[in-house]
């Protein structure tokens, strides 16, 4: 699988400087924009970024900051996180990717999904209660618009279209599209209709309890004439030197994270011992290049697929501790992966 796509994933999250004191939302933009320019250097193949509107994550604009990394990267490739599309209009998000396709020289790759939060609903004037129509009614919008021809759309989310051309165009007549999933049979089938690559959101438990998804997908596409490309998955991780680093650097942020969102779901708080298992045999990469190497290499082995990516900020890391990651999934784990999997 010489093939292989690598990618680091963040949404941007807050960290702190050396002396622990969170740093403004601002500087947080900044340093994932000089994570991603080091990131490029090293040869990872995608950097990815999410879209949140919370107060622990400074990027609420994917395609903005993407856009910046843009005119500072010569090779890296450029995706969203995802794009929460429900509560976005399809032919602004063709647009701005667009226009970031334009600025990196065709390295754009818009990922659409629902999203795992829901506080752009309200903010955006959104009902809940259409969640399940708004994306169906918007995705279908938006493979219509990669056509790059004039569309003529009526829904019921959204003002109708009667030969309408889209502005600007991709100087390739293409825009590269993916559906993040979190695991839900529909949205893979979904995905299989319109033709389009699909993202797992692998973020808890053993990844080869996927593998049915991935099998649904590929079966899905055959029945339906479509195309089943290589499939992706992105899980949470972190790399330090050591094992015991990367736990001790990721583990109380994360719990952080982890906790807050618990409440909003109705989760245990998080425990070490269930977080150790979780990096044991879960879906949390963390320790040395070594060994966040290998269980990337083992899962990607297990499911078949052609792209992973880590998402390798949770919470408030020091904002060294996470260029030092880069840094090491660049020169280490990214190249032990494609030797262990083609070795």
């Amino acid at each position: 699988m010489s093939d292989l796509v690598l990618g680091l994933d963040t949404f941007g999250d807050v960290p702190v400087d050396d002396s622990g004191a969170p740093i403004s939302q601002a500087a947080a933009i900044r340093q994932v924009v000089d994570e991603a320019v080091l990131a490029d250097e090293l040869g990872v193949d995608v950097i990815a970024l999410g879209e949140h509107h919370r107060p622990e994550y400074s990027i609420s604009t994917p395609e903005t900051v993407l856009a910046g990394i843009a005119t500072r990267t010569k090779r890296i490739r450029l995706a969203s996180g995802v794009t929460v599309l429900s509560s976005d209009d399809p032919v602004r998000v063709f647009q701005r990717f667009a226009t970031v396709d334009a600025l990196s020289n065709g390295r754009a790759q818009a990922i659409l999904g629902r999203g795992s939060f829901t506080e752009s609903f309200p903010l955006f004037g959104y009902d809940l209660t259409d969640y399940d129509v708004l994306f169906e009614e918007k995705l279908n919008l938006f493979a219509q618009l990669l056509d790059e021809e004039p569309v003529t759309w009526e829904g019921t989310t959204r003002a109708a279209l009667e030969n309408a051309d889209v502005f600007p165009k991709t100087e390739s007549g293409h825009l590269d599209t993916w559906v993040g999933v979190g695991g839900s049979p529909q949205s893979v089938v979904r995905t299989a209709r319109y033709g389009l690559p699909l993202m797992l959101a692998i973020i808890g438990g053993q990844p080869d309890r996927f593998a049915p998804y991935i099998d649904l997908y590929r079966r899905a596409a055959e029945q339906l004439g479509t195309v089943a490309h290589p499939v992706g998955m992105h899980s949470p991780g972190f790399v330090a030197d050591t094992d015991e680093e990367a736990k001790e650097l990721f583990y109380p942020a994360y719990k952080v994270i982890r906790d807050r969102i618990g409440k909003l779901r109705g989760w245990q708080p998080l425990r070490r011992a269930e977080f150790d298992a979780e990096v044991a045999h879960g879906s949390l990469y963390i320790g040395s290049p070594d060994t966040v190497a290998r269980k990337i290499a083992k899962a990607v082995d297990t499911l078949g697929v052609g792209r992973f990516d880590l998402i390798y900020t949770a919470g408030a890391q020091s904002a060294s501790a996470r260029t030092r990651a880069v840094e090491l999934f660049g020169t280490k784990v990214a190249p032990m992966v494609r030797d262990l999997i083609e070795g």
